[in-house]
């Protein structure tokens, strides 16, 4: 999958799952006035079309239609992302543990990542884009002029998931959360196709013991210095 040349500016934002990635992205688009990628929602959005429609993982001839076809929309402002599949906002349902565990399923599959690149570089429009994913600066946007690695422990991680869960309603675990997101990255981290890992020319930026606005101050900071804001 070779990198294909953005002819506008992109921002590439990776890292594992809880480290901030989503809301740092969606504040550094509005502040910019850029689009916004959210490419793990691309991988949910699969995951959940093909559990509704009954298509098995091994089945890679249907998953691949279904990837390149399938009807989704993004609506999004500083706060929040809303995501449409076939016109059904499935916003809350894409947040849940088992969808994320469609997605990282479907996201281990080359046929997979590779029916949705295209999609994904899609996103690339005037004046820019701001892209968070876990293979934005290693391969779809290898040519990005920033790419930004953000990680937090994996225990932090979880308490941010617990934390968020416990406010919906759900009682669950921290101690099941945490070994769940060590068994995710331990996975996303030696899968085949396109494993998390940094870019080599990307800026790491530890986010366990920053806050939201510590976060967003760092990444402001680091653009003025390419001279990006």
């Amino acid at each position: 999958m070779a990198a294909e040349h953005s002819p506008v500016t992109v921002i590439a934002i990776d890292g594992p799952s809880g480290a901030g990635k989503g809301t740092l992205c969606r504040r550094l688009a509005s502040r910019l006035g850029y689009h916004y990628l959210d490419s793990g929602a691309l991988y949910r959005l699969l995951g959940l079309a093909a559990r509704r429609r009954g298509i098995d993982f091994d089945n890679l001839p249907a998953l691949q239609v279904l990837a390149e076809h399938m009807d989704i929309q993004f609506k999004t402002d500083q706060d929040r992302v809303a995501v449409l599949l076939e016109g059904e906002d499935v916003s809350r349902e894409l947040r849940t543990e088992q969808t994320g565990a469609l997605a990282s399923q479907v996201a281990t599959l080359p046929a997979v990542r590779e029916a949705l690149l295209q999609r994904q570089r899609d996103f690339a429009r005037a004046p820019g884009l701001v892209a968070d994913g876990r293979d934005m600066g290693t391969v779809v946007f290898s040519d990005a002029p920033l790419k930004i690695y953000l990680t937090a422990s994996a225990q932090e991680r979880a308490a941010r998931r617990h934390k968020e869960l416990l406010a919906k309603g759900e009682n669950v675990s921290l101690a099941a959360l945490v070994e769940q997101v060590r068994l995710r990255d331990e996975r996303d981290m030696n899968r085949d196709a396109s494993p998390l890992r940094p870019a080599a020319d990307a800026v790491q930026l530890d986010t366990s013991d920053l806050s939201v606005d510590e976060v967003m101050e760092s990444v402001l900071a680091i653009l003025a210095l390419k001279k990006m804001a």
